[in-house]
């Protein structure tokens, strides 16, 4: 879901100043479109992670880099696992599928021997 600016400075708690050092910096990457940022929920979620890293834990700016880096590692690694395990039921559901398929034929065979 979108939100506009004025919002997501609302909902970040940080200042016009500093979304634009984030922006800068490629800790914050919202769309574009024209002029216009598009900000989203998990923009504004993300913000308030880096605020609250600075601000209550003191990290300085190369331990926010690291932590992001680790974070959409861990998102991208969630991504993947949701994937596998889609395809994972998808290739068991078929699997099922085939296995009671011969064994209808099975028993249809053995039905028909003397």
């Amino acid at each position: 879901m979108t939100i506009d600016t004025d919002e997501f400075l609302a909902r970040s708690g940080i200042d016009m100043r500093l979304l634009q050092q984030w922006i800068e910096r490629e800790w914050l990457r919202p769309d574009r479109r024209d002029a216009a940022l598009i900000l989203s929920e998990l923009d504004a979620a993300r913000a308030r992670l880096i605020r609250d890293l600075k601000g209550d834990f003191g990290v300085n700016d190369e331990g926010v880099e690291i932590v992001l880096h680790l974070v959409d590692q861990i998102h991208g690694l969630r991504r993947v696992l949701v994937e596998l395990r889609r395809d994972m039921q998808t290739t068991r559901r078929s699997t099922i599928r085939r296995t009671r398929v011969r064994k209808v034929g099975q028993i249809a065979a053995k039905r028909r021997r003397p």
